[in-house]
C-alpha cells in the first residue's frame, strides 16, 4: 500500500508519468501515459525519469526535491544507458519500466546511493 501511495504521488506530481524503478507493472495498468513519450528524444526521457525520482525521493525522505538533483540525475542517466531498445520502447508505450528494465533501475538506485521506494 505504501508503494502504491508513492507511485501515485510521483505520477500525479509529474502529470506526464515518468518511470521509477519501484513501480510494479500490475499496479499501473490503468495508467495512461503522456502521448508525447512516443516521440520524445532520449534527453526528454531522462528529464522525466530524473524528475520522477526527485519527487519520490523527496516525499520518502521528507526533503526538498532540489536536494536530489545530483543523485537523481545519476539514477536517470545510469538507468537509461542500461536499457536496451525494447525496454525503452516499452517505457515509451506505457510510461513506466517493465520488469526487465525495473531490475536495471533498481541497480541504478543502489549505485547512485538513493533509497529504494519499496
Amino acid at each position: 500500500m505504501r508503494l502504491r501511495t508513492f507511485l501515485a504521488a510521483g505520477l500525479l506530481a509529474l502529470g506526464a508519468g515518468a518511470a521509477f524503478a519501484g513501480a510494479s507493472s500490475s499496479q499501473l495498468e490503468a495508467y495512461q501515459p503522456d502521448p508525447a513519450l512516443r516521440t520524445a528524444p532520449t534527453s526528454e526521457l531522462e528529464t522525466r525519469v530524473r524528475r520522477s525520482c526527485a519527487v519520490v525521493q523527496a516525499r520518502m525522505q521528507n526533503a526538498a526535491e532540489t536536494s536530489f538533483e545530483r543523485p537523481c540525475g545519476c539514477y536517470a542517466k545510469t538507468t537509461l544507458r542500461a536499457l536496451d531498445a525494447s525496454e525503452i520502447e516499452a517505457y515509451r508505450s506505457t510510461g513506466y519500466f517493465n520488469d526487465s528494465a525495473r531490475t536495471k533501475a533498481l541497480n541504478a538506485i543502489d549505485s547512485c546511493k538513493l533509497r529504494r521506494p519499496v
